[in-house]
């Protein structure tokens, strides 16, 4: 556990260093943007209607990934470990001011970024490809922001890739299952 927390502390501090200029504002839109899944559903909407029957499977899929990842990371992970947020004095400019109050672990935005991108590709690989972008820039937001560690984002990412991964088998699971 030190070694991870030394890591974090590295990671965060290195991440947080970047020019907020440069970098800091195309990442600030963009999670601005994703705030409360709007990028994810506006994402769902336009596969929907231009994508036919697929678009409609990737869109439903995404959602229902992106949804069992938000109860997952922020109804029930972030109860349970109530870790505290980077220290400000790591951030060396004013996005810290306007991070949440709540758990830092996980994070609950990487979460939702990665269940809708990774429950989509399979249907429709290219939207996923395009969704890969903006959910990788969400992830390196948040801790470029200081609303999380490294490790944060990490276990959202899990909690997302596991999200989609239920989404997609379980109606092959429970074809098997239920006489």
């Amino acid at each position: 556990m030190a070694g991870l927390r030394a890591a974090d502390r590295r990671l965060t501090k290195q991440v947080a260093s970047w020019d907020p200029r440069r970098v800091g504002r195309p990442l600030s839109a963009v999670e601005e943007t994703a705030e409360s899944a709007k990028l994810w559903c506006g994402a769902a909407v336009l596969m929907a209607c231009l994508g036919g029957g697929r678009g409609l499977r990737a869109a439903a899929a995404g959602l229902t990934a992106l949804s069992l990842a938000q109860l997952t990371s922020n109804a029930v992970c972030k109860q349970l470990a109530d870790r505290p947020r980077p220290p400000k004095e790591w951030i060396p400019h004013n996005e810290v001011e306007n991070r949440p109050d709540s758990s830092s672990f996980p994070s609950g935005h990487t979460a939702a970024a990665v269940a809708f991108t990774a429950a989509i590709t399979p249907a429709w690989p290219l939207a996923g490809a395009a969704c890969a972008i903006p959910a990788a820039m969400v992830a390196v937001e948040r801790v470029h922001n200081g609303a999380h560690y490294p490790s944060d984002v990490a276990a959202g990412a899990a909690i997302g890739l596991a999200s989609a991964w239920l989404t997609r088998r379980t109606p092959h699971l429970l074809r098997h299952r239920i006489p």
